[in-house]
Order: C-alpha cells, then structure tokens, then sequence
C-alpha cells in the first residue's frame, strides 16, 4: 500500500523575496529623502545664525534672503505629494511651521493707533535716475515733516535745495546725503565711517517730540560677485562704527533713517539692531521690501528709534525712476507725549 506524499510546500524564492523587501524599503525612501531636506531647511528658518559666514559670508547672504527660502516649501510639498508620502507632507509641514511663526507676525496689524507726533520720511533718489523737482513733489506731497535723501547727485544738491528750500528751510548736506527739516536744527555734522566718503550726518532736530539726534545715513554697497562672494565687509564696518556713535550719542531720541545696504536679520547690522528698534517691526506690517523698487525683495532702507515710539510706518509707491522706494514713518514721544 502506497503512503500518501504530503504536499508539496514551496520554499520562499529568495529572489522575489528580495524583490518585495526592496520595493518597501523604496516606499518608506521617499519619506526619508523629503524629511531630511526639510528639516534642515526648518533648522535655517528657525536659527540662520548658526550657518557659517565663510567663506563668501553665506550667512549674511542666507540672512538677507530668509523670508525667500518659505518658497521651498510648497516644493516639498509637492514632491511629497507626487510620490504619496504621509512622513513627507508631514516634514514638508515643519519648515512651514517655522516660517509662519518668524514672518506671520509681520503681517498683523502694527502701530498703536496714537496721533504722530511728527513723521520721517526716508528716500535713496538713485543718483541721476532722478530729477530733483519731480522728487521734491512727491517728498513734499508725503507731507512728512522731517526728510532724509540719499545718492543725491553733488551736481544736483543745489537743484535740491532749492526745491524743497520753501518747505523746508532747515537743512544740512554732506557729499551725497541730504537731511531736511521744518524744525530748526543744530549740532550738525559729517560723520566718516571710513571710506571714500561720508557715509552719514547727524543733527539735533527741535521735533514736537523733543530734541531729537536725527542720523542721515547710506552704507556702502554691496554686491553678489562669483570670485568673492557677498561684500559686505566694507559695509560690516561702517555699520560698527555708526553703532558705536549712535551708542555714545547723549540725546534721549534718536532716528536713524537711510539706507544701510543690508537687511536688519544680516548679522553684519547687528551692532545697529541690538540697540535700536525698527520701525517697522512696531508699525508696519507685511515685509516692508524697498529694493528693487520695480519688484521689491528685501528691505535696506530702514527708520531705526531710540527714545521714540512708531505709530505707522509704509513703503511708499516710487514712479520716479529710483531702484529704492521710499518710506513714511509717524513718530511719537515713547511715553505718549
């Protein structure tokens, strides 16, 4: 009698096995590759500080342009949804996270609502992109009460002067930098911050607000350049020399208006931001970009405070031919009087 022979089991083949394992492994790769790129980008949103400045000053480059590195996000995003990764759109969320937490409260409402005791208005005319009636129009049409120009062409200061001369009679100039005034002002001077030339005036202005140290300030450029990188040192000195005068300056107001060349966030003008206060950080809102002034996208003009309080500050619309727009800002005593 023949014994019945037991079914035949199949043993696993190694080949298909490996085949099934590595098609897993590939589904769960996707997941990794997103969260690895996202998190680093969420690391730099969150703490740019910590990129290296060399060689090239990547830092500060990374610094000017952060609000910018957000449109990477809706990239893995979309990467995440083409291979249908769960853990990736989750990754992709975090650096979203991060970049609503550090630029969000930028677009809420800024200012206090108090009625300005005086109002500042900052302005780079782009040299002789400009005539100087034209902008002396549009400046006095801002109705703002004290006026800092830079770039002013030397041939064209006369020109200026004699524009604005009506509405405001109180002025001083230095090389390329013009500060004018309805309130009287004294204790003028030129300050070199090392360089070619001038790089700031400062006057005490009679302002409703109390006697105020008004600076005048445009920083030397700056430029992207393949064999240097981002060249800011000049810049990055000039800064520490206006921060230790303004540090030493007695007066109990201070307004630093012009234009610094470089985005408050750049550690280069962090001399100037640790002990001043944007103006647009407390009145404005959104990014306040100022250059280009076709298609902004990053702010160098800025209206630094001390011992005064914004109650508005707005990036003004420029048809006039400059690369910078210019920027109205409503100034008050800081203890409301």
């Amino acid at each position: 009698m023949a014994l019945p022979v037991p079914p035949y089991a199949e043993e696993p083949d190694p080949v298909r096995t490996s085949t099934r394992g590595a098609a897993a492994r590939g589904a769960r790769r996707p997941g990794l590759r997103i969260a690895v790129p996202a998190l680093l980008l969420a690391g730099l949103l969150a703490f740019p500080g910590v990129l290296p400045n060399r060689p090239g000053h990547l830092g500060s480059l990374a610094e000017t342009a952060l609000p910018w590195f957000g449109a990477l996000v809706p990239v893995l995003l979309g990467w995440a949804a083409m291979r249908r990764s769960v853990v990736g759109v989750a990754a992709a969320l975090v650096p979203g996270v991060v970049w609503a937490c550090v630029f969000l409260p930028g677009y809420l409402p800024g200012g206090d609502g108090a009625r300005a005791d005086f109002h500042v208005l900052t302005f780079n005319v782009g040299g002789d992109r400009t005539a100087p009636a034209e902008v002396a129009r549009q400046v006095i049409g801002t109705g703002a009460d004290v006026v800092a120009l830079e770039k002013v062409p030397a041939s064209a200061m006369p020109a200026y002067e004699r524009a604005l001369g009506a509405v405001y009679p109180h002025h001083v100039t230095a090389n390329t930098l013009g500060l004018w005034s309805r309130y009287p002002v004294r204790g003028t001077a030129s300050l070199n911050l090392g360089g070619a030339w001038p790089h700031a005036v400062r006057a005490l202005v009679a302002t409703p607000g109390g006697d105020t140290a008004v600076y005048a300030v445009r920083l030397p450029s700056v430029r992207v350049r393949a064999d240097a990188g981002f060249t800011v040192d000049a810049r990055d000195r000039s800064a520490a020399e206006l921060a230790g005068r303004v540090r030493e300056d007695r007066a109990a107001r201070v307004v630093v208006l012009g234009d610094l060349n470089g985005s408050l966030r750049d550690r280069g003008l962090a001399p100037l931001a640790r002990q001043l206060a944007a103006a647009q950080r407390e009145a404005g809102r959104g990014p306040g970009f100022t250059w280009p002034a076709a298609f902004p996208l990053v702010r160098i003009d800025h209206v630094l405070l001390r011992g005064l309080t914004a109650t508005g500050s707005t990036v003004l619309a420029d048809h006039l031919g400059s690369d910078h727009r210019p920027v109205l800002t409503g100034l008050r005593g800081a203890d409301g009087t």
